[in-house]
């Protein structure tokens, strides 16, 4: 009898604890879902340049850029809510106390605010049709802002954008919406023209 119990309770410990093994389902990120590509002209008698910029974007005038307030009406925000991501404009008149050599400076120092986040910085100057030259920082790994670039005519205009997404910043799961808006900055760039 302790036998046939001792079998009886071994039969039924094998019968359940033999399980199939599950695979945990792999990470994934939402679907994006991404909007047809179409531009508008930006023209404001208030600013001193135009551009091209996407239908689907908002622009917010005399934007704050985090703790700064704007200094004059002319910083802007480019906002796309669905991505939940701005490109922040702010422009800034040559003169003799803010010469192109600071304000390039500034900007370097900005965008290298990224390094201790960034896997890499690549910058790359370009000229657009209508002469406005600069300079675009592509900024790798889970920095804060995935672009930024700045704009000049070398003598009476410049103009700092950046790139930021109102999320922890993560490369792999952002990659999709940055590749998307960098075609929109590119329209920008090309398009973009100050005023004589």
């Amino acid at each position: 009898m302790k036998y046939r119990c001792l079998f009886i309770i071994s039969l039924i410990i094998l019968m359940t604890s033999c399980e199939v093994e599950y695979t945990p389902k792999p990470k994934s990120y939402p679907r994006v879902v991404f909007p047809t590509k179409a531009y508008r002209d930006y023209i404001d008698d208030h600013c001193p340049f135009t551009f091209r910029y996407p239908t689907y974007d908002t622009i917010l005038h005399a934007a704050s850029f985090f703790d700064q307030h704007a200094q004059n009406y002319c910083w802007m925000n480019i906002e796309y809510p669905p991505f939940q991501q701005r490109i922040h404009l702010s422009y800034m008149p040559i003169t003799v106390t803010m010469t192109l050599e600071k304000l390039e400076a500034d900007a370097q120092i900005l965008t290298n605010k990224h390094i201790i986040k960034a896997e890499s910085i690549d910058g790359t100057k370009f000229i657009n049709p209508y002469g406005v030259e600069g300079l675009i920082f592509d900024v790798g790994g889970d920095a804060a802002s995935a672009i930024q670039f700045y704009m000049t005519d070398r003598y009476r205009h410049f103009i700092r954008g950046a790139l930021y997404f109102y999320t922890t910043p993560n490369a792999d799961s952002l990659q999709p919406m940055i590749r998307f808006t960098r075609k929109d900055l590119d329209t920008l760039i090309k398009s973009f023209n100050f005023k004589k």
